[in-house]
């Protein structure tokens, strides 16, 4: 048996997806059988160009519909690692160009923009901020989660200084599944924002990475009061290599890309067209599978429950009533996290010990370590992620492999009791 527990780091082009965007890959026939022009630049006045600009704005009016925005505020990028650097470095260098003046005119102490983030981020946020440190340009606090891995909004609220002007908190953690109360966040910076403009000018501007969440949350982003918000195909049965980042209208901006001024001069480049008709069909496909995720819920509390119950000294790591209904992440004392992975691929089950993106990295994973701070947990950790189609008889053999595999690891690991290596 094959078992795939790693959708968050990646899952399969949906079927329905694919069905729409070959079309706009080549020259073939549509399936009102004339031949297909979308493989046209979208940028060029002729018919095979319009047939692009038209899938284009179709697919561009799909998401708004789904984020309740405006089409004007949805703009396409490469994926959410992109939409998470300009979801920063684009509000920062706008406000340091316009700010500029009366920044190296001030006596106050605090000359740079002050950003809050939190330690548990996708490395597209920690490390963009990281940079403009390094840079000098921005000054940032990384606020620690509690033990359940969240973040509160008056955790927030008591790191908001004079100079704060953006904040950014993902939705839902991409390694331990906590979701963190965006809605909650959101409504205290904009009660901020209504004391502060009367005084200082000066707004504050919110941001979330919801690449986790778009399967399963909710993504008005008039109720969560965010002014950016960003998405990643890849996670919800797009191809790879396209996202889209919300930009609330009013948000100060300045592009990262330059060149022909395509997507409202934000992000210049040849768009994706095909890429683009992949992400508004499996945003399609999202909504009318909303009646899935009871189902995945359902299978990962049976999965976690018998974990904990059938394996000895396993702990669960993140919370378990904020959880994004997919995710599993479990700590296994006594054992090295890479081996179980490798035990696992033997069997036919994927899984992954954190962030698809660090997986080629030793160092211990920077959420559980931020969390726990214990290196020995953050090593011995395994995510599991479910999707749509998981089964409750492909975990009934992932558990049994786990079972046999634990107590293996167990007998030869130089950690574990000697009551393991009987």
């Amino acid at each position: 048996m094959k078992v795939y527990l790693d959708n968050a780091s990646t899952g399969p082009v949906k079927k329905e997806v694919l069905k729409e965007i070959l079309p706009y890959l080549a020259e073939n026939f549509s399936a009102q059988g004339g031949p297909a022009l979308g493989w046209g630049n979208p940028s060029s006045m002729h018919e095979w160009g319009r047939t692009a600009r038209i899938a284009i704005d179709q697919a561009r009016a799909q998401l708004a519909k789904f984020l309740n925005a405006e089409e004007s505020e949805i703009i396409f990028t490469s994926g959410g690692t992109e939409s998470d650097n300009l979801a920063i470095i684009g509000p920062i260098n706008k406000i340091q160009e316009t700010n500029s003046k009366q920044i190296q005119n001030s006596n106050n102490k605090d000359t740079k923009p002050h950003i809050i983030t939190s330690q548990i981020e996708h490395h597209a946020v920690l490390n963009t901020c990281k940079d403009l440190e390094k840079k000098n340009i921005a000054e940032v606090t990384y606020l620690k989660p509690n033990e359940d891995g969240l973040i509160s909004a008056e955790d927030v609220k008591k790191a908001i200084k004079e100079n704060t002007v953006l904040v950014s908190v993902m939705y839902v953690n991409n390694e331990i599944g906590t979701i963190q109360p965006i809605r909650e966040i959101g409504k205290m910076i904009e009660k901020i924002n209504s004391e502060r403009l009367s005084v200082s000018g000066r707004r504050i501007y919110f941001h979330t990475d919801a690449v986790q969440a778009a399967e399963y949350l909710e993504m008005n982003v008039l109720y969560l009061h965010v002014d950016l918000l960003t998405i990643s195909g890849h996670k919800i049965g797009a191809p790879k290599g396209i996202g889209a980042l919300y930009i609330k209208k009013g948000t100060p901006f300045s592009p990262m890309i330059h060149g022909g001024e395509q997507e409202f001069r934000k992000r210049s480049g040849t768009e994706n067209v095909s890429g683009i008709v992949g992400i508004a069909e499996a945003i399609r496909q999202v909504e009318s599978q909303k009646s899935k995720v009871c189902k995945v819920e359902e299978l990962r509390n049976y999965f976690i429950d018998r974990i904990l119950k059938e394996i000895p000294e396993t702990e669960l790591n993140g919370s378990k009533e904020f959880r994004s209904p997919n995710n599993v992440n479990i700590y296994f004392r006594y054992v090295e996290g890479e081996s179980i992975l490798m035990n696992l691929d033997l069997v036919g089950i994927a899984a992954s010990s954190g962030s698809a993106c660090t997986s080629l990295s030793l160092q211990p994973s920077h959420v559980i370590m931020a969390v726990y701070s214990d290196a020995e947990r953050a090593h011995g950790s395994i995510r599991f992620t479910l999707g749509e189609n998981t089964t409750k008889e492909e975990i009934d053999y992932t558990i049994k492999n786990l079972i046999e595999i634990i107590t293996k690891l167990r007998k030869i690991s130089p950690l574990a009791p000697k009551d393991y290596k009987n």
